[in-house]
């Protein structure tokens, strides 16, 4: 039985728009940002900063100096919050309703201080709430020190809620990710990036 339900932040949460972020890096001065950005894992600086082996502001340096000019911390969270395209109301429901049925919700992200300067403010929303209002614990990638779709990062969030991975249930928009939590026995649901899954959740909760 599922007690334990793992969701992705960006692409199951978040609709995410890579095109945006692709154009806002693009007029920061970074030409060639598609070298850089992925919709699902970062190279370079990025994924630096994303597995937190540097820190906000070492990533405004390096990045600034690929920009060649001297860029502030927020034209960089700016571009960073171009992949933010829409919170679906829809989604913050369904969580509600999940919690208040008894689940228990974990978010699982590869993310950075940016982007969760954003989310974990009260202007997640726009109704005054934080992603921790609709979260009972979160583990993110810059802070753990691990990326999906290494399996460390799920074994770590499996030992951390002391829960077996049969009793979880794990959404992203990552195949690779998903398949990678997969392997390690923890039930799996593969939806798009700003797919309406709030329905379909239930029939994997059965």
């Amino acid at each position: 039985m599922i007690h334990t339900i793992i969701f992705d932040f960006g692409g199951v949460i978040v609709t995410i728009n890579h095109q945006e972020a692709l154009k806002r890096f693009k007029a920061l001065g970074l030409p060639d940002a598609e070298k850089w950005l992925d919709p699902y894992t970062q190279s370079g600086i990025f994924g630096k900063l994303e597995q937190g082996e540097i820190s906000a502001e070492d990533f405004r340096r390096e990045l600034s100096k690929l920009c060649n000019r001297e860029l502030t911390y927020d034209e960089c969270k700016y571009a960073w919050l171009g992949y933010r395209e829409e919170v679906p109301k829809r989604n913050l429901d369904v969580l509600k309703k999940l919690r208040e049925e008894g689940y228990r919700l974990v978010l699982l992200s590869n993310t950075n201080p940016y982007m969760m300067s954003w989310a974990e403010s009260k202007d997640f929303d726009g109704a005054g709430n934080s992603i921790h209002d609709y979260f009972d614990a979160t583990y993110l990638s810059f802070q753990l020190g691990v990326m999906k779709p290494d399996e460390l990062f799920f074994r770590k969030v499996l030992m951390a809620e002391q829960v077996p991975p049969g009793e979880c249930l794990f959404l992203d928009d990552g195949p690779r990710n998903v398949a990678s939590a997969s392997q390690i026995g923890i039930r799996t649901f593969l939806t798009d990036n700003g797919a309406d899954w709030t329905k379909d959740i239930y029939d994997y909760l059965k």
